[in-house]
């Protein structure tokens, strides 16, 4: 049977379905197509299907022109329906891991996934999970799922986990050249599903265990959350010793060794950085473990948004003896990073939330986000322009994007509170404060 999988992948005969098509599962699934690969996108979202049948994307690192062709001769196609899945080789998870309002992994989405698998497999299908997830979530969620189909694991099935690994615009790293780290329940779950991403991308990293896999994904993440808290706390520092902790970055990596650049900004935000972590945590005090620095990490990151709310408090009563209440505040950048139409997690919203509970007047401009929705009221980005800028008290850079004439806003405003750094190289200061 895997001597059947592996020809079927050799001969690119074989058709791989990805449940989950947004900002992982879409481009997995077309590099699958592009590689010459039947693939099958499946989701809930009816707009989704009908935009990749379309082929038309909704994601920016995927430009229809890409997918167009694709789907025009037949290799890539999508469903809402899971009866499909019983028709494919490979099966490969890319749902959401959101955490509930306990701080608990919700693993609602993952175990969907997983019954729908079960009621449609069949012998010799390979599946991967590559939603982002606590250590053992593959063995202890997912195997028995399967199992109780009456098929057997490394015999009848191959199951491991594959970190997903996506980097939303960045044009240097996509799918096909980050490394790709695997695993599987059983040796030759592992070589099965090795031979399936080498297909499309250049290096593949086999590891001894799918609990190490899983671990890995954590691992990345919880490095970046743990850094950027450091440097944030640091942020805090200086703000009180009154001195410019860019400055001190930007002396501190010119050494070439022992030292990494991490930045400090008004929160964390995204799919993976704020919420990571936290599974790390959840899982380490089941095992009795308390982990400490995951923790500290995390609040210090989590109050950035008050803190940013706070300076610009500080900020309006110290140069114009003005409270905030009333105050007119702009908020630039809604998306969680640079030149993307994501917004989950970001730390924008809460930084919006706290101003509005001093009584501030909140408008916002973000060519990404042209439309949110704030306390249940629609809101919609503002037109930047001169007159519109000079509307405001203050102007909060909360995400910087490269499209935006930072020049103009400092020109036109009163007061920039930049969080980002996005005006490192505007000479005119005596408006700016930095984080």
């Amino acid at each position: 049977m895997a001597s059947k999988f592996k020809d079927r992948i050799r001969g690119k005969k074989a058709k791989v379905a990805v449940i989950g098509q947004g900002y992982v599962g879409l481009p997995l699934a077309v590099e699958f197509a592009k590689k010459g690969f039947k693939a099958l996108g499946v989701d809930l979202d009816k707009k989704k299907v009908d935009s990749i049948n379309s082929g038309v994307s909704y994601i920016l690192d995927i430009p229809s022109e890409e997918i167009k062709p694709l789907v025009k001769k037949g290799m890539l196609s999508a469903t809402s329906d899971y009866s499909k899945l019983n028709e494919v080789d490979a099966i490969i998870i890319c749902v959401p891991t959101p955490l509930r309002k306990t701080k608990d992994p919700d693993m609602s989405f993952i175990v969907s996934a997983a019954e729908a698998i079960a009621k449609n497999l069949r012998k010799g299908q390979v599946i991967v999970l590559e939603s982002t997830t606590y250590p053992g979530t593959t063995e202890e969620v997912i195997l028995p799922m399967l199992e109780a189909t009456g098929l057997k694991v490394g015999r009848d099935f191959s199951l491991g986990f594959s970190p997903e690994r996506i980097d939303p615009g960045n044009p240097r790293y996509m799918t096909h050249n980050i490394p790709k780290v695997v695993s599987g329940m059983t040796k030759e779950c592992r070589e099965n599903i090795a031979l399936l991403y080498s297909q499309i991308v250049g290096k593949v990293i086999t590891v001894s265990s799918v609990k190490v896999a899983e671990m890995v994904k954590l691992l990345e993440n919880t490095f970046r959350s743990v850094n950027i808290g450091l440097v944030n706390e640091l942020a805090l520092m200086c703000d009180s010793l009154k001195v410019d902790v860019w400055e001190i970055i930007e002396a501190a990596k010119t050494k070439p060794f022992g030292f990494m650049p991490f930045y400090p900004g008004p929160g964390l935000g995204g799919h993976c950085i704020p919420i990571d972590p936290i599974y790390l945590a959840w899982k380490a005090r089941i095992q009795g473990f308390e982990p400490r620095f995951i923790d500290l990490a995390s609040k210090i990151n989590a109050d950035m948004p008050e803190y940013v709310a706070e300076r610009v408090s500080r900020s309006l009563n110290k140069r114009f003896g003005k409270a905030v209440k009333g105050a007119k505040v702009l908020i630039i950048g809604l998306s969680y990073k640079k030149d993307v139409t994501d917004t989950r997690e970001s730390p924008a919203y809460e930084v919006i939330e706290k101003l509005r509970e001093r009584g501030a007047a909140i408008s916002y401009y973000d060519p990404f986000v042209p439309v949110s929705v704030f306390g249940g009221h629609k809101m919609r980005s503002i037109k930047l322009s001169a007159a519109e800028v000079r509307k405001n008290d203050c102007v909060v850079i909360v995400t910087d994007h490269s499209n935006v004439d930072y020049s103009f806003i400092v020109n036109n405003s009163k007061l920039v509170i930049d969080t980002r750094n996005a005006l490192r190289n505007i000479v005119k200061r005596d408006k700016i404060e930095r984080l």
